[in-house]
C-alpha cells in the first residue's frame, strides 16, 4: 500500500466526522424520509427465511452430527470473512496481509453472501463516517428493525448514495482481489455459499442433499446474516458505553460471542482503526485470534492498536473509566 493511500485512509473515514453530523441530523429531522421497499428483496428473504426454518427443524431431528458440525464450521468460517475480512483488513486497513492471505479471505467472505467486499467496506465506512444519520445505511434513528435488517429491504436513503461517493474507494481498487470478487460475484457466491456447502455433506459422510442444502446453506446463511446485523442493531442498543457516552454503540458479550469478536462495538467507534476492536479477553475475540496466529504464520502484519494513554483519555473526557474497570472485569480484559 503506498504512503499517499494510507494518508488518504487516515484522513477519510476512520473517525466520524462529528460537525458534519451534527449538521445532517438537524436536516433530516425537517425532511420527512420516506422508505421505498424493495419487494424482490422482502420476497427473497421471506424465502430464506422460511428455508432457514425448514434447516432448524432438521438440525434438531433429522440432520447427522457431522451436518450439524459443518453448520458451525461455515458459520465461523464465514464470519471471518467478514470480521478479518471486509472488516478490519479492508474496511479499516487495521492491519496488512499478504496476496495469499487476502485471497484465503476474499473466499471465505463469499460464503457470507452479504455483497461484494468493495461495497461492503464503502457501507461500513459511511457507517462510521455519518453514524446515524441519513447517509448512515443501517442508521439506528430509523428504528431498531431499519438497523437490523431493514435497510436491505428498502431503497438506500438519497444521502448514502450522495455522501458514499464522495468517499475515496482507490485503496480498494486498487487490490486485484478485490477486483476480481466483484467481477465474479455471482459465481464465486453461488459456489462458496450454496453449492460446496450442500455438496460436502453429500459426498463426504452420505448426508441427504436436500437436509444439507436446508441447513448448512439456508439455515447457515441466514443465521450468519442476523449475527452480523445483531451489530448495527444490538451493539447499538444494549450494552456498556465507557469509551463514549455521546454514540449510540455499545459494548455487548453476546454479539462478541456469536460475531467471533465484533460486539466491542462503542471502543471500536472510537478506535476505529485497532485491529483488535475491543478489549474484550482475547478468548472472546476470535477474529483477533485468527489474525494474531496469522501474523505468527507471516502472513499478517503491521496490525494498528491503541495506546493504552489513549484510551485512558478517551475514557476520562468521553466515557467513564469505572465503567471500563467494571466491563473489563466481567468480560476478562
Amino acid at each position: 500500500m503506498s504512503i499517499k493511500v494510507d494518508a488518504l485512509i487516515s484522513r477519510q473515514f476512520l473517525a466520524a466526522n462529528l460537525d458534519e453530523i451534527r449538521e445532517m441530523r438537524e436536516e433530516s429531522r425537517k425532511q420527512d424520509a420516506k422508505s421505498h421497499i424493495v419487494w424482490r428483496n422482502v420476497a427473497l428473504f421471506f424465502a430464506l427465511h422460511v428455508g432457514a426454518a425448514i434447516g432448524l427443524f432438521q438440525i434438531f431431528f433429522d440432520a447427522k452430527w457431522a451436518t450439524v458440525a459443518w453448520v458451525f464450521i461455515l458459520h465461523m468460517l464465514g464470519s471471518v470473512g467478514i470480521t478479518a475480512g471486509a472488516h478490519r483488513l479492508w474496511a479499516h486497513r487495521s492491519y496488512k496481509a499478504t496476496l495469499p492471505m487476502r485471497i484465503f479471505l476474499m473466499c471465505l467472505n463469499n460464503i457470507a453472501l452479504q455483497n461484494d467486499i468493495i461495497e461492503w467496506a464503502r457501507d461500513h465506512r459511511c457507517h462510521h463516517k455519518w453514524t446515524d444519520t441519513d447517509a448512515d445505511p443501517h442508521s439506528t434513528h430509523r428504528g431498531m428493525f431499519f438497523a437490523h435488517m431493514g435497510w436491505l429491504l428498502v431503497k438506500k436513503h438519497d444521502q448514502v448514495k450522495e455522501q458514499g461517493a464522495k468517499l475515496d474507494l482507490s485503496d480498494l481498487y486498487e487490490d486485484p482481489v478485490l477486483v476480481f470478487q466483484r467481477k465474479n460475484y455471482l459465481p464465486l457466491v453461488l459456489i462458496f455459499c450454496f453449492v460446496l456447502p450442500t455438496f460436502i455433506p453429500v459426498y463426504f459422510w452420505g448426508e441427504t442433499a436436500f437436509i444439507a442444502f436446508y441447513t448448512a446453506a439456508l439455515f447457515r446463511y441466514a443465521f450468519t446474516l442476523h449475527v452480523t446485523w445483531c451489530i448495527n442493531s444490538v451493539s447499538h442498543w444494549i450494552g456498556w458505553q465507557p469509551y463514549d457516552h455521546n454514540a449510540s454503540s455499545v459494548d455487548n458479550l453476546w454479539t462478541t460471542v456469536t460475531a467471533m469478536g465484533e460486539g466491542g462495538h462503542n471502543y471500536h467507534h472510537a478506535f476505529p482503526q485497532d485491529y483488535r476492536t475491543s478489549e474484550h479477553a482475547t478468548w472472546l475475540n476470535w477474529t483477533r485470534v485468527f489474525i494474531d496466529a496469522s501474523a505468527a504464520l507471516g502472513l499478517v502484519y503491521d496490525r494498528k492498536t491503541t495506546a493504552e494513554e489513549v484510551i485512558e483519555r478517551q475514557c476520562k473526557n468521553a466515557g467513564c473509566e469505572t465503567e471500563r474497570a467494571k466491563m473489563l472485569h466481567k468480560l476478562g480484559g
